[in-house]
């Protein structure tokens, strides 16, 4: 992985927030002051870590979204946990 000027606990915490948020993830990029495909590439990165199917296209519903599993659920929550402790 290339130097990045975000930490790991950024990025985990971006995406985290644009898988539990409703806001678009381009609303999402515009907030935290990260650009749109890095914050997308981000996402799909995290995904196919997670085996978690990344849709075919932009502008999907998240309602089309499959349930996480019991053991993603308690994975990121244990980030987010971890990374709230540090803050």
């Amino acid at each position: 992985m290339r130097n990045s000027k975000y930490t790991r606990e950024f990025r985990d915490s971006s995406v985290q927030l644009v898988m539990n948020s409703d806001e678009s993830t381009a609303k999402i990029a515009k907030d935290l002051d990260v650009n749109e495909k890095t914050l997308y590439n981000w996402v799909r990165e995290y995904k196919k870590s997670n085996n978690i199917p990344i849709a075919a296209r932009a502008g999907f519903s998240k309602s089309n979204n499959i349930k996480e599993t019991a053991e993603e659920e308690n994975k990121r929550l244990r980030a987010e946990n971890k990374l709230l402790k540090q803050e």
